[in-house]
């Protein structure tokens, strides 16, 4: 609804305001905790959180621009109507809306305070006394309810909205992402079904005897798992099963094959991704229309990321 009222109040092309946003939202899902993938992944790795965020952050943003900004360009041209009844009937007058500084600081909230505790572990020694402290709270569940407390307190209650509307509200919000948890728990099954069966073992004894990169092994299995399985989340979280044992025995820091998976999770997404169907049908697009928007921008991000996690990797050894 945000796209298509930023679309009709400038009369610009909903795909030209629209591939941005998705893509940053695309972005956080394949690079940046405490986003449910790279959280459960940096879990599998024993990579840590915070530097992962970090690392997340250097390799989003060029991808995020690319993608998003320059790509939208080339898609000026492409002018499709919206399915009735999904623009928003009324605008809400500014009086009505909390202030946009207030929004993005509860929305950046989990980052900032994941990045400082990242940040603050580089330098503090783990027997001085905030350390477990600043662990605590660092922690992506801590951080996330942190700012579920805030965004209540400041954005719902200090705005004159009754205790039992925000308890509807939150509850809706649960009901939203419910879906999203089955499928984390899917591909986390399917996960361990492949690990159980030998399969990862068998893949690290091969890729320890190849040249390659390790990163880009990574890359190329999440992105062969993400074609033919089409879910993102799952194709990470089997990649991950997969992937773990190289973790503890490859020269690379484990958030950057975070970074590679999440990356490679991201490419070409097709017909049998629901994320595809659900860009067709918002936009009211094409099947062939979907192809050159929606999979060519996650195909540039994947591709970007792992041009970054590989840069990264240079660096970091």
């Amino acid at each position: 609804p945000i796209i298509f009222t930023v679309g009709r109040r400038l009369d610009l092309p909903l795909v030209y305001v629209g591939i941005p946003t998705i893509c940053a939202l695309s972005v956080t899902h394949g690079f940046l905790p405490p986003h449910p993938a790279p959280t459960t992944i940096s879990l599998i790795y024993e990579a840590d959180m915070g530097l992962t965020l970090v690392y997340g952050l250097l390799i989003a943003f060029p991808s995020m621009v690319i993608a998003g900004p320059f790509f939208a360009r080339t898609l000026k041209g492409l002018r499709t109507e919206p399915v009735p009844g999904l623009v928003p009937e009324r605008d809400f007058a500014p009086e009505d809306l909390p202030p946009l500084g207030l929004s993005l600081f509860v929305a950046l909230i989990p980052i900032l305070l994941m990045g400082t505790v990242a940040v603050f572990k580089l330098y503090v020694p783990e027997t001085h006394s905030a350390y477990d402290f600043a662990t605590f709270i660092g922690d992506p569940v801590v951080a996330l309810l942190i700012a579920v407390i805030a965004g209540g307190i400041w954005l719902g209650l200090a705005r004159g909205m009754s205790m039992l509307a925000l308890q509807k509200t939150s509850i809706d919000a649960v009901k939203g992402i419910s879906m999203i948890l089955l499928v984390i728990a899917g591909g986390g099954a399917l996960k361990q079904v492949l690990v159980d069966s030998g399969i990862s073992d068998y893949i690290v004894g091969l890729i320890s005897d190849s040249r390659a990169s390790p990163v880009l092994l990574t890359w190329l299995i999440a992105a062969a798992l993400r074609i033919s399985l089409g879910s993102a989340t799952v194709a990470a979280l089997t990649a991950a099963g997969i992937v773990a044992p190289l973790a503890q025995q490859a020269a690379v820091s484990p958030e950057v094959l975070v970074l590679a998976t999440g990356a490679g999770s991201l490419t070409c997404s097709q017909v049998n991704d629901t994320g595809f169907w659900l860009f067709k049908e918002y936009f009211n697009l094409s099947i062939l229309d979907t192809f050159r928007t929606w999979t060519v921008m996650e195909t540039i991000i994947s591709v970007c990321g792992l041009a970054g996690c590989l840069l990264l990797n240079a660096i970091l050894t």
